[in-house]
């Protein structure tokens, strides 16, 4: 029987392609499925033998676990040259949508709050 041994929803391509790459490096008899047309079916690796999960989930929670080092070092490493992206560089980078962003929000505030205060006389 089947068991599922990696999600790939919100995964990005580079980590679904090395965990693609591992299961074929290890020869697993694995599979993929896909969100569908409308994207609500889980997306994921499955092995087809379950014997075969454990050490698989196993490869996999190594090459994460060596991913998720790797990542923070290098993000610390830009950091600490100060060319790690903060959210200065990203409102200088797009102000425009910065600025439609903060304006949808006051707006969706506005018309939640809205009720509340024309019930206790704030607003006409």
């Amino acid at each position: 029987m089947s068991r599922l041994v990696f999600r790939l929803r919100n995964v990005p391509d580079d980590e679904s392609d090395a965990v693609r790459a591992l299961m074929d490096e290890h020869e697993f008899d694995w599979y993929e499925t896909t969100a569908g047309n409308w994207g609500i079916a889980m997306p994921g690796i499955w092995v087809r033998n379950a014997n075969d999960a454990p050490l698989a989930r196993s490869l996999i929670e190594t090459y994460q676990q060596h991913r998720s080092d790797t990542m923070r070092r290098d993000y610390e490493s830009q950091r600490r040259a100060g060319r790690a992206p903060t959210l200065m560089h990203k409102i200088r980078q797009q102000p425009l949508r910065v600025m439609g962003i903060v304006a949808f929000c006051l707006f969706i505030l506005f018309v939640s709050i809205n009720p509340f205060l024309q019930l206790i006389g704030y607003t006409k």
